[in-house]
């Protein structure tokens, strides 16, 4: 699910997907029972999120589809989760069903099989059970790492929580020797000052509604101490 495309492009990600979603309305899947919903969210958000906004998740990318806006009207009109999942699936397999004489043909891009066997039936099965349901809220933002997965995991990588984001820069090589108002500052203001190689836009202002000052503390604390630092610096 990931791939860096322009926001534009995203737009003709969203027309096949709905278009996808109305071919689908009556094949229906079966719901993979063993999955693991827990697992398939840590997967999404170290894969997905990225790329793709769902609101369970705490992802709000505008690269691809928003996953919640794509199934919350198909759910209205009695779609299950049985068919969400099959759908999901179908995407993570072949994400370009789209015919090569399409002129936005070329403007798609998301990778095949991102995810493969079981993986790919816990992600599906984790958005099918979450994408567009009504009233649906992120859990209570607990404690660090869990923070710092839902938040950042999903761009930065950073060795302790075991993350892999190539988005932004990798936290292991850029916050040794960072002070603590350094990195709260770069997380309420992002644009403030970037690191070399990167450009402005890419990462969103994590406000106080996004992450309350008491949980910010919490994950630089938790962020100085998985690279080597001291809070009590």
């Amino acid at each position: 699910m990931q791939g860096l495309v322009s926001v534009a492009r995203g737009k003709a990600i969203a027309a096949t997907s709905l278009a996808l979603l109305a071919g689908a309305l009556g094949s229906g899947c079966d719901t993979q029972e063993e999955a693991d919903l827990e697992r398939g969210k840590d997967l999404f958000t170290n894969g997905c999120a990225t790329c793709h906004a769902l609101t369970e998740a705490r992802a709000g990318a505008v690269i691809g589809p928003s996953l919640d806006s794509s199934f919350a009207q198909a759910r209205a009109n009695g779609m299950d989760q049985d068919t969400i999942e099959g759908i999901v699936e179908a995407q993570i397999e072949n994400p370009r069903d789209v015919d090569e004489s399409d002129p936005d043909y070329d403007n798609l891009y998301m990778p095949a099989k991102i995810f493969t066997g079981s993986d790919a039936e816990d992600v599906a099965s984790y958005v099918a059970s979450v994408a567009g349901v009504e009233g649906i809220e992120p859990p209570p933002i607990g404690e660090s790492p869990d923070l710092f997965i839902s938040s950042c995991g999903g761009c930065h990588q950073l060795e302790a929580a075991g993350t892999a984001g190539g988005i932004g820069p990798n936290l292991d090589d850029v916050l040794p020797g960072q002070k603590a108002e350094m990195i709260a500052k770069s997380i309420r203001e992002p644009e403030a000052e970037l690191s070399a190689g990167f450009e402005s836009g890419i990462m969103p202002v994590f406000d106080a509604n996004a992450i309350p000052d008491e949980n910010l503390t919490d994950l630089v604390d938790y962020l100085i101490e998985s690279t080597g630092g001291s809070t009590g610096d």
